[in-house]
């Protein structure tokens, strides 16, 4: 018997031929494989720390599953990759928080160890430069969920100290810094007095600000009080996901832009497209009106969701859609503005065709030449944009 959903027909139907069409390669031009091989990438967030804390696996070489190791790395021109220290919401208040962020940082610096003339720990703009020019791939960390932090600036300083260049201030729950976009209670009604208080200090020790997962409110006031260019490590559009408060809004990113920053575009289809958005939340709502029913082991509702998926295939995002993201905000604040932030490793198997992993980062140059973007634009947008608010962060805290 058919499963009940809310998708309709039509949108499925229309999903499927979106997925047919996204499943066609991109050819990639010379000239687009040594864009991707001659200028400095930067992705804003990698989750490869949590995915080796979760199952540890050899990133140093070629590796079954995931989206990134060390030859895929390379075969895409990845350079500096951020490295997520991401801390689940779940571990809020309590000490576990702060033991996880230095297990993955940890683990950041065994890869390291285990591959020292692949890898090297990058803390600076200028590092980055260097190791580029020695063939090095740098892993800047940042901290997604600014928990750790437990209310105390010495934790801040310290984990400045570890090698952490970035906090997210709050992941898919309120905190003690911020309120969450995901968070329907706004207990701070934006930043928390302590959070507040914290800017200042991020600023002052060059700590760059990531307002990703934060409500509307909190980016608003974090854009009044910050005297530094703040970043989106991993976001997307509002525009292309109406009601989707995790994505930014057109004001969010032109505020963004007067501010200096940068937004990096995240490449999980449901951040990409409303089709994608539209079939979570069927899944979602098929699968509470089947536990409804009676009480559920974990081996039923993984073979509901199975079977759900059969009926409904996932309809994938394409690199052109991601694509409107970047030209979207061209137009509304110009090239200076715009990066990437893949989110590779951390949104599972909903990635866009011709996007899948780290090596695919030629097939969005080629996009980008496909879109008439000059090869000086292209190269900002691959890391120099990234990299002059980094500098800039620095160069005020060196002012302090």
């Amino acid at each position: 018997m058919s499963l009940r959903h809310s998708i309709t027909a039509a949108a499925v139907t229309f999903a499927l031929s979106v997925t047919a069409l996204n499943c066609q390669a991109i050819e990639v031009s010379e000239k687009a494989n040594a864009l991707a091989q001659e200028n400095i990438i930067v992705d804003g967030h990698i989750d490869v720390p949590y995915r080796v804390h979760d199952k540890w696996v050899d990133v140093t070489r070629a590796t079954e599953d995931g989206d990134f190791d060390y030859p895929r790395a390379k075969k895409g021109g990845l350079n500096a990759p951020f490295m997520s220290i991401y801390v689940p919401a779940s571990l809020d208040n309590s000490p576990e928080s702060t033991q996880l962020a230095h297990q993955l940082i940890d683990l950041v610096q065994a890869i390291v160890y285990r591959a020292p003339d692949k890898f090297a720990i990058a803390t600076s703009a200028d590092e980055v430069r260097a190791q580029f020019d020695k063939g090095l791939i740098s892993l800047p960390m940042g901290m997604e969920n600014g928990s750790p932090i437990q209310g105390d600036m010495a934790n801040l300083e310290h984990f400045y100290e570890r090698g952490i260049r970035y906090i997210t201030l709050a992941h898919s729950q309120s905190n003690h810094i911020s309120d969450s976009s995901y968070d329907l209670r706004r207990q701070w009604k934006g930043l928390s007095p302590f959070g507040k208080k914290l800017i200042t200090r991020m600023n002052e020790i060059g700590m760059l600000i990531d307002i990703s997962h934060v409500s509307d409110d909190a980016f608003h006031q974090v854009i009044e009080l910050s005297e530094v260019p703040v970043i989106a490590s991993h976001s997307s559009l509002r525009n292309f996901t109406p009601g989707f408060e995790r994505n930014m809004s057109d004001t969010m990113i032109k505020k963004l832009g007067h501010n200096g920053g940068i937004v990096m575009i995240n490449f999980g289809s449901g951040f990409v497209s409303k089709a994608a958005r539209q079939w979570r939340d069927g899944l979602a709502k098929a699968t509470n009106a089947f536990l409804r029913k009676k009480d559920n082991s974990k081996s039923d509702i993984d073979a509901f969701e199975k079977q759900y998926r059969k009926e409904n295939p996932y309809p994938y995002s394409s690199l052109d859609e991601v694509l409107d993201h970047i030209d979207h905000v061209v137009e509304l604040i110009g090239i200076e503005h715009v990066g990437i932030g893949s989110d590779y490793d951390g949104v599972g198997d909903s990635l866009p065709t011709n996007l899948k992993d780290v090596a695919a980062y030629p097939n969005l140059v080629q996009g980008l030449l496909n879109r008439g973007y000059s090869e000086a634009d292209i190269k900002k947008l691959l890391g120099e944009n990234f990299l002059r608010v980094w500098k800039e962060v620095e160069d005020f805290a060196s002012t302090q």
